[in-house]
């Protein structure tokens, strides 16, 4: 076990991780500071209560993506799969049309 010492929001937080992958953990930290920072000012607010809404706001962003990564593809992308599955049809039937000649031979 390793630990990494955090800085987020201006305090500083001690973390355990496993070996190797401190540096990961750290860069989570960083995304974490800088997503407080974007929040602008939020005097008043418990460090909790701010936690939170950094929190949310990263779970929001990967929502998005895994929603942008299960969409359907886009027109030029389904072109392209319509163009690869043509040539997957060509494929076959050549290979078929192979196995015919070689079975009459």
């Amino acid at each position: 076990m390793s630990n990494v010492d955090l800085s987020i929001g201006g305090r500083s937080f001690m973390v355990a991780c496993a070996a190797g992958e401190e540096a990961h953990i750290a860069g989570l930290g960083r995304m974490i500071d800088a997503k407080l920072a974007a929040m602008g000012d939020v005097t008043g607010q418990s460090e909790s209560r701010v936690l939170l809404f950094a929190a949310l706001l990263l779970a929001d962003e990967l929502h998005d993506l895994r929603l942008k990564v299960q969409s359907p593809p886009s027109g030029d992308d389904a072109s392209v799969l319509g163009a690869l599955d043509r040539l997957a049809e060509r494929l076959e039937k050549l290979a078929l049309d192979l196995e015919d000649e070689g079975e009459a031979a």
